[in-house]
């Protein structure tokens, strides 16, 4: 079995234009109604020395996305949703002015 060079013109129909290194981190995430949907994170920013992911539901690109804190315990890196509100307001404001700034340069 040979193995496929892929190449500008190689004609496979596979995306030569993105970067190889990229990988995509899904998550499932049960929501309020027990439904498991998958997950991908498209962006992570911090604020008061904690870490942040927005997630985007992999099913449904066009709708919005959900933020959450990275928490980390015994060398585990997890996800947890945000319940305080000052905490939740804050971390908003600045993800919506990370994608103004997002689309603002791509116009």
């Amino acid at each position: 079995m040979s193995e496929h060079q892929h190449g500008d013109n190689c004609g496979c129909g596979h995306d030569h234009d993105h970067d190889h290194d990229h990988e995509e981190h899904v998550f499932i995430v049960t929501d309020d109604e027990g439904q498991e949907r998958e997950m991908v994170m498209v962006y992570t920013f911090e604020s008061e020395d904690k870490a942040y992911a927005v997630l985007l539901d992999r099913n449904d690109p066009e709708a919005d996305g959900v933020i959450f804190r990275f928490e980390e315990e015994n060398e585990e890196t997890f996800l947890v949703g945000i319940e305080d509100d000052a905490e939740w307001d804050r971390v908003t404001a600045i993800y919506e002015e990370i994608a103004r700034v997002e689309n603002e340069s791509q116009e």
